[in-house]
């Protein structure tokens, strides 16, 4: 079974939407200011498109040896206006532009936090980062100016060749050559584009992976000495990176040249038919002289066309990797997470029952468990030991959802855990990871995380509890000191506490210790296992423990092997009756998950 929520099914049942259709649907929640914004844009072109005109009136008015005044008036108000409009437009589908990425981001954001552990495991975390800010920047550019921009040059171009036809049909033939020209050179050279961006951006991701992976073990990367090995990779990546770009500009490059260079040949051509045909007396000079300024102002809109297009296939790939990750499995949100039949709020210890449980990571690889069962119920502590690799932390990931069980049922109060609201199942449940994970910020927002209406007794109780006072008293600002990037500025055993301390806060039905004490030292350790008897004797702690001093205290202990349930029992009871739990005791080490 796969824990999707149904707008997730959907998603992968549906066809996908091309990229152009999700622009749009991105762009709509903005239009009324795109279309302010164009509109303005547009009014500008039409304003320039009348300077010609007047240049004309102009060099005729000289030609009747006339006064300059009123041509000039004029043509100094219609310079004045188009450059007005012409800034305030793009200013205003800039901010639309701006609002079109916060959109994208926020929708960007709520999927990726939501994601399935499941898919987080197999995916870059530097890759989903890059989406979220490199990607959605592209469509910056693309969501306000491009588009908006593209049909404002469109009309312009489709303008200035109609005021081109009734000006001299011999030298709009002439211009048109050229204008087909370009249209047959931006149809093959525009898939390239996107082509190539696409490539650019995945090869920036995958730096940003290699980047992320040496910071999430940057000490251990010093201590093994393999800096240099881990700068030969990422400069491997970033010359790939190099390379891609390079390629994609490459196309670039020859769009813009597709639109330079034919204009630039029709100006020079029209300028020698031009030219004869005045000096043969068929066409007047003024007549040429504005159907030149016409094509040089043109250059502008055609050039401005070919970089929106451009930059459309830009934004359509940035487009299409924001889209992959809606194709990936995510948890429900907010009153989504309520599928689940509803549950009477409870109180007192949960009940946590395996029945037959297989799972597997994947299709792939093998299988993890092969049929656990065991029951834990009511308050007291249960200890899962075993050797390494026997599934012992597996537990807890099927407990909380973040993997579905293969087959067989995981149930929470008798009922099976993919029955619950996902929502309602984590509220019961106080976790603490193996590596006791602590997030930047300060001591107090790690503390609060699961727990965000907590009062300031709640938190000193806690506090006293876990054994961290002596830590918040000699950090500076006390609870509300930082406490650095994963919490580097504290031991391992600070941390673990602060995860313990975080889980207690919760006040759970269900606590979760995954190897809780492992990072501490004997006294501490001493305190924090009279913390977990304390929590026994209001509900159920269930631990995947190593050290036998947890252990001789479980009310329950159950020993896997291999996947499976080898034996339960108390410590007495599983050294008179199992070799495996006998020599892990005698061992004094009972090794980690």
């Amino acid at each position: 079974m796969t824990d999707t929520t149904p707008a997730t099914e959907a998603a992968h049942e549906a066809p996908a939407r091309a990229p152009i259709s999700r622009l749009w649907a991105y762009a709509r929640q903005h239009l009324r200011l795109l279309i302010i914004g164009g509109a303005l844009s547009f009014a500008g072109g039409i304003v320039g498109l009348v300077q010609p005109l007047i240049a004309m009136d102009v060099i005729d008015t000289l030609s009747n040896s006339e006064s300059l005044t009123r041509p000039l008036l004029y043509l100094g108000a219609v310079v004045i206006v188009g450059g007005a409009l012409s800034a305030l437009g793009p200013y205003l589908m800039q901010i639309a532009g701006q609002d079109v990425v916060l959109t994208v981001r926020k929708q960007l954001i709520g999927r990726l936090v939501r994601l399935q552990v499941a898919e987080v495991d197999r995916l870059k975390p530097g890759d989903l980062v890059s989406r979220l800010s490199s990607d959605t920047n592209l469509l910056r550019t693309v969501a306000s100016t491009t588009v908006i921009g593209g049909v404002t040059d469109s009309f312009m171009i489709l303008g200035g060749i109609a005021l081109m036809a009734w000006l001299d049909p011999v030298l709009f033939g002439t211009t048109m050559a050229m204008v087909v020209f370009v249209t047959v050179m931006m149809v093959f050279i525009l898939p390239r584009i996107q082509r190539a961006t696409g490539d650019s951006q995945k090869a920036l991701g995958d730096m940003g992976s290699l980047l992320e992976r040496v910071f999430s073990a940057f000490r251990t990367v010093k201590a093994s000495g393999a800096e240099d090995y881990e700068i030969g990779r990422l400069e491997a990546a970033a010359t790939t990176a190099r390379d891609k770009g390079v390629k994609a500009s490459l196309w670039e490059a020859l769009a813009g040249v597709a639109a330079f260079l034919p204009v630039n040949i029709a100006f020079l051509m029209v300028l020698g038919v031009g030219g004869a045909r005045v000096a043969s007396g068929a066409m007047e000079v003024g007549t040429l002289i504005g159907f030149l300024l016409l094509l040089f102002y043109l250059m502008g809109p055609i050039n401005g066309l070919v970089a929106s297009l451009s930059q459309l296939q830009t934004g359509l790939a940035a487009i299409h990797r924001v889209e992959e990750v809606a194709n990936l499995d995510s948890e429900a949100a907010g009153s989504e997470a309520a599928q689940g039949e509803p549950h009477m709020a409870a109180s007192g210890p949960a009940q946590v029952a395996f029945e037959d449980v297989t799972f597997r990571y994947a299709e792939d690889l093998p299988f993890v468990h092969h049929g656990v069962t065991f029951a834990s119920s009511g308050r007291g502590l249960t200890a899962l030991v075993g050797p390494s690799g026997a599934g012992k932390t597996t537990v807890f990931s099927l407990i909380e959802r973040f993997y579905p069980a293969t087959t067989g049922r995981v149930t929470v109060d008798g009922v099976d855990v993919r029955d619950w609201p996902l929502e309602d199942l984590r509220g019961l449940i106080g976790y603490v990871e193996q590596d006791a994970p602590v997030l930047d910020g300060s001591l107090r927002e790690n503390l609060v995380m699961a727990a965000q209406d907590a009062t300031e007794a709640e938190i000193e109780d806690v506090v006293k509890t876990a054994r961290l006072t002596e830590l918040v008293e000699k950090l500076p600002e006390g609870l509300d000191s930082r406490i650095g990037y994963r919490g580097t500025t504290l031991s391992g055993g600070e941390r673990q506490r602060v995860a313990i301390a975080r889980a207690l806060l919760r006040k759970p039905r269900l606590l979760l210790l995954d190897e809780a004490t492992s990072q501490l030292d004997a006294a501490n350790e001493a305190s924090l296992k009279q913390v977990m008897l304390d929590a026994a004797e209001r509900t159920n702690v269930i631990v995947v423990a190593h050290r036998l001093s947890t252990v001789t205290s479980a009310d329950q202990i159950v020993v896997f092997d291999a996947g499976l349930v080898r034996a339960v029992g108390t410590h007495a009871e599983l050294v008179a009756k199992d070799d495996l739990y006998r020599d892990l005791a005698a061992s004094q080490l009972l090794t980690a998950a």
